[in-house]
């Protein structure tokens, strides 16, 4: 608004008038932004562990549901399941993105780790990859083969699975354990036969060396993605946790509604090739929701799947981690 010209006086020592309306403005504007500073400090922070395979940093930020937020979101971004859960182990992290499996590990193993939310997403998402001119057709025809995989990860739960449907022995494949960076590598270059892996992989293996999927996710395992929470977090932290869960689903919602004009952004971000970005989004399909029954009883017969192929050393009671307390923030 309008500042009134403040009355003139002399400077000691000085014979020329001056007006103090210079000083009080830019001392206005230090105060201004001192404040804003301090009011940026004082607000609670999130620390949230994010995977290229959930981009919710990025669809976050582009569908703008963070602006407002009464906290401040901390992001650290990993390129697998592993360091997510040590985070969360750790108590470096307040929330973590990780795979069904890779959570029950985690939560196995006696890590403070509460189940506060699962992502869903299209089952086609998660599938086992031969190269271009492999004449390998069915998980039968892997015989003998080098299939990569990594401990606890989808990768081993899908090929583990695949093999069980087939009636076929765990054994019936050499397993090389690689992590997928390392795996989509080593795909094109023939010194593996298969690589069970998820997005974007998927779409970067089709898209750039013609890679084909033998079979996916759909009807041979849930699929579902875990938002774990660090245990000691929950009651500090309960009213931004939940918070950023509902403004996640709205995200969720908004890239479905801008497939497009998201995959060209993600492909910016990730620096990803275009055609692979939309490749992935347009089939993505994600969602966020709560631990529901259907959710808990998938959590369970994975962690008994887990035990019966030998992964997981003893029986585990999901029902112990779920925390359902979250569950109205979805809606």
């Amino acid at each position: 608004g309008h500042i009134a010209r403040l009355p003139l006086f002399r400077h000691a020592g000085c014979g020329a008038p001056m007006t103090l309306q210079p000083y009080l403005l830019t001392s206005f504007a230090t105060l201004l932004l001192g404040a804003s500073l301090a009011q940026a400090a004082e607000l609670p922070t999130l620390r949230v562990g994010d995977q290229n395979y959930y981009n919710v940093r990025a669809s976050m930020e582009a569908s703008g549901v963070l602006e407002g937020a009464p906290y401040q979101v901390e992001w650290k971004h990993f390129q697998s399941a592993a360091p997510v859960a040590e985070g969360l182990q750790a108590g470096a992290l307040d929330l973590g993105f990780l795979g069904d499996s890779g959570f029950i590990f985690l939560a196995a193993k006696g890590a403070p780790v509460k189940l506060v939310g699962v992502s869903r997403q299209n089952p086609d998402t998660i599938a086992l990859l031969v190269p271009k001119d492999s004449p390998v057709r069915s998980i039968a025809d892997l015989k003998g083969r080098k299939v990569a995989y990594w401990p606890g990860a989808w990768s081993q739960q899908l090929t583990l699975r695949a093999l069980e449907k087939a009636g076929l022995p765990k054994d019936y494949v050499e397993f090389v354990k690689l992590m997928p960076i390392d795996a989509a590598a080593a795909l094109p270059r023939g010194s593996i036969d298969a690589f069970p892996v998820w997005e974007p992989y998927i779409s970067q293996q089709i898209v750039v060396s013609g890679a084909r999927p033998i079979l996916t996710a759909r009807d041979l395992m849930p699929g579902l993605s875990s938002i774990a929470a660090n245990a000691a977090s929950i009651e500090p932290r309960r009213a931004q946790i939940a918070d950023f869960l509902g403004r996640l689903r709205k995200a969720r919602a908004w890239v479905e509604a801008h497939k497009e004009q998201y995959a060209d952004l993600w492909a910016q971000k990730a620096n990803l090739d275009r055609a692979v970005s939309r490749h992935w989004i347009g089939q993505a399909g994600m969602s966020v929701g709560p631990v529901d029954a259907q959710a808990a009883t998938d959590y369970q017969e994975t962690a008994d799947f887990l035990l019966q192929t030998g992964a997981l050393p003893k029986p585990f009671d999901t029902s112990t981690v779920i925390d359902t307390s979250f569950n109205e923030a979805f809606h």
